[in-house]
């Protein structure tokens, strides 16, 4: 994989230990009254509806079955709260770019992320994944601009990089950068990933866990 970031052997060891611990549901908030109190640290998965993100969040913790995998587009239509042994919280975050969702579904999905990410004093990162075979789309721009707006630090994850030749993933790369130019609070560096082979998982895993060894 050609991540754009490297990373330490202690590092890749720290990630793969963070993850290894038991994962549980902790709440699925459609509100921001049913959010869950705030709690050690956050990060959360943003993508568009079909771009593999429960199979991703799966992958990363170990857990076949952790996040809900479906072939609907837009299943996932409200934040879920994932907890881990070391005080930290994944949320998978509404499938977006769906285009046979309601409009009004789509307002609520709306201003619900917009709140969460501007309430959310413990949420250290948003990954926003991107499917490597289509690379960046009209429909992640409000995402990147939501984040923007509420000063959120985040990153690129490519998915499916197993589906890509390596030439046509270089340049993937390259255009996903030149765009993350353009976005102050966007953190530079491309992770690549599969959870088809596995492949960038640990990268992954260790970026999380630089991340949080960064805030302690």
């Amino acid at each position: 994989m050609q991540s754009t970031t490297a990373f330490t052997r202690h590092e890749i060891e720290t990630g793969r230990r963070l993850f290894t611990g038991e994962w549980q549901f902790v709440a699925a908030a459609n509100s921001t009254a049913a959010l869950p109190p705030m709690r050690g640290v956050e990060i959360a998965f943003a993508g568009r509806s079909n771009v593999g993100k429960s199979s991703l969040i799966n992958a990363l913790t170990g857990r076949k079955a952790l996040a809900r995998t479906s072939r609907t587009p837009g299943r996932t239509q409200e934040l879920i709260f994932f907890r881990g042994d070391d005080n930290l919280t994944i949320v998978d975050m509404p499938g977006y770019g769906y285009a046979a969702a309601a409009k009004s579904e789509i307002a609520d999905w709306t201003a619900l992320i917009h709140a969460y990410l501007l309430g959310r004093r413990n949420l250290a990162r948003v990954y926003v994944l991107i499917d490597a075979r289509h690379g960046l789309k009209e429909t992640d721009n409000p995402t990147f601009d939501a984040l923007g707006s509420a000063a959120v630090s985040h990153q690129i994850v490519l998915t499916k990089c197993d589906a890509v030749k390596k030439s046509e993933l270089a340049g993937r790369i390259a255009e996903v950068e030149a765009a993350l130019a353009r976005r102050p609070a966007a953190f530079p560096g491309v992770l690549t990933t599969s959870a088809h082979d596995g492949a960038g998982i640990a990268e992954l895993r260790a970026a999380v866990a630089r991340l949080l060894a960064e805030r302690r």
